[in-house]
């Protein structure tokens, strides 16, 4: 059986982005495809998580941010001002670099998304709290403790909790902001295997500043570079024959 071909799910077109005077991103353009893995890499400042912040419109917690150009999800601008914010993080899900579980149990870490959403069932929240817990690979190591405080569990869980509590509203898209950076290298492995699994149903982009990271779990990568998109192709052809110059220095530890 021939593989699907992968259709656009995430399209940018001359998207640039302000803060103030300062311009943070000048003028980018790329296509995401669904269900598949894109990395951005780059140095730090180079804007690769303002946008990735641009896909959810956390950029508009910034009082000083602009936006110009398009951003689309599905064919549909996100910045048209007949976009309702809250339906669009609903279907955007966002993990961040440091693990920010709720000082809460671990079934209400989960459970929170859809009670705010309005699903006040018990069994309908049990359901739904264990098949999160599933897809984060972590219902067999919490099973017996949903209870007790996410605080106690290891920086790890932590963070895989986030992923759950992510994809308990069923999003279509998951955005991952540097989701390894606090964790030990099991840790990072366990995240890594998840992201693999979690692919078959989400489409996941990842900010990291790790290259193994990158060519390990994406099949796509988008080199930042001040601001601006300097490449964007399959993984494998960035990392091993990549077209420009800037890259290559980058990709090959020469500078950044």
């Amino acid at each position: 059986m021939s593989k699907k071909i992968a259709e656009t799910k995430i399209e940018a077109k001359d998207l640039s982005v302000y803060y103030g005077a300062k311009q943070a991103l000048h003028h980018i353009s790329l296509s995401l495809l669904e269900r598949e893995v894109t990395a951005f890499i780059g140095p730090s400042g180079c804007g690769k998580s303002t946008f990735l912040r641009s896909i959810n419109r956390m950029n508009d917690l910034v009082p000083t941010a602009r936006v110009t150009g398009n951003l689309s999800i599905d064919d549909v601008n996100i910045y048209d001002k007949s976009v309702d914010v809250v339906e669009l993080r609903k279907r955007v899900g966002m993990v961040f670099q440091k693990s920010t579980p709720f000082p809460k149990s671990v079934y209400d870490n989960v459970a929170f998304g859809p009670r705010l959403n309005g699903i006040t069932d018990r069994a309908e929240l049990d359901r739904i709290v264990e098949e999160s817990l599933i897809n984060a690979a972590l219902f067999n190591e919490v099973k017996d403790r949903l209870d007790a405080s996410a605080m106690g569990l290891s920086g790890g869980q932590q963070q895989r909790l986030c992923i759950a509590r992510a994809v308990a509203v069923n999003p279509s898209i998951l955005l991952m902001d540097e989701p390894c950076s606090a964790l030990d290298p099991i840790s990072t492995a366990k995240v890594e295997e998840l992201i693999l699994e979690l692919k078959k149903k989400y489409t996941i982009v990842i900010v990291t500043h790790n290259m193994q990271q990158a060519a390990r779990v994406s099949e796509y990568t988008a080199f930042f570079y001040m601001g601006h998109l300097v490449e964007y192709d399959k993984t494998r052809k960035i990392f091993t024959n990549p077209s420009k110059k800037e890259t290559e220095d980058y990709v090959t530890g020469r500078f950044g």
